[in-house]
């Protein structure tokens, strides 16, 4: 099932996209279940139950996609140089345990929203990455329990603005729709083995990344067991797996993002992430 929250009709509603449009489960769990936090929390069975066989009640020309989970006290915890020909591309040193940032909801905007290039750089970079979204809460999860603990995956663009990440992770991550996460989530008993998602970048037509999740150096299960480590995680929060080789920065020229560009960050098995770009 493939969970969103969208504007339709005057409204932000949440639901699932299903062949030929958008099931609003907003209407139908009203009074019981607010969002799709809620729905992770204890509404997930009843929903699949309401979606299957129900006709949608939008089309899909008639929905504005937000972030999966547009609340502004939403989690997302996103890890830093994950996979081994990223590490490679940057000159970095093995590390035994993740590099860790946080995306702030004011940075993330959703499918077809545009990403803003900062008026004060014009090093706009884009690193495109798989998101495991928690269903279940839990804090020191062991790893053998960690998958108990997956709703679904999603796909995020950490834009990045390499000037000011030189001097503070959190600035260079989090300029204002900079961003894009969505364009929904997948629940994780659409996709049987996490090794096989394949990513695949896309700047205006041309690939710029391309790599299976399993190329991650950390396994799913130990990334989600490190987070809850210090941190009790909750229905709705998401990890960021990190990015595959291929950034602009990193590239002979480097390529940047500009006004007028058009991102696309594709995942087998989940959709394609589309955003064009805009200057602030």
């Amino acid at each position: 099932m493939r969970l969103a929250t969208v504007n339709a009709g005057g409204a932000t509603r949440f639901g699932a996209v299903v062949e030929g449009g958008f099931v609003d489960l907003s209407a139908r769990l009203r009074g019981r279940c607010e969002d799709i936090a809620g729905l992770l929390a204890g509404n997930l069975a009843e929903a699949m139950s309401l979606v299957s066989g129900a006709k949608p009640d939008w089309a899909l020309d008639e929905l504005t996609f937000l972030p999966p989970n547009p609340r502004r006290d939403a989690r997302m915890f996103a890890l830093g140089v994950a996979y081994k020909d990223h590490q490679l591309e940057t000159g970095r040193s093995d590390a035994a345990f993740p590099s860790l940032f946080s995306k702030h909801p004011q940075a993330l905007v959703g499918h077809g929203h545009p990403l803003v290039r900062p008026r004060s750089s014009d090093k706009f970079d884009y690193e495109g990455e798989i998101v495991v979204v928690i269903g279940k809460p839990g804090r020191h999860i062991p790893e053998a329990a960690a998958f108990d603990h997956i709703a679904g995956y999603s796909i995020l663009v950490d834009g990045s603005v390499r000037d000011f990440q030189k001097h503070s992770v959190t600035a260079g991550k989090n300029f204002d729709a900079s961003s894009a996460y969505g364009p929904w989530l997948v629940t994780r008993d659409e996709i049987p083995d996490w090794r096989k998602m394949v990513l695949t970048t896309r700047l205006n037509g041309n690939e710029m990344q391309k790599s299976a999740l399993g190329m991650l150096i950390w396994n799913l299960e130990f990334i989600i067991s490190y987070v809850s480590t210090f941190t009790r995680l909750e229905p709705g929060d998401a990890i960021s797996t990190g990015t595959p080789a291929g950034v602009g920065h990193r590239r002979n020229p480097p390529v940047f993002m500009k006004a007028g560009d058009v991102l696309e960050v594709e995942v087998s098995g989940i959709g394609t992430l589309r955003n064009p770009v805009i200057d602030e």
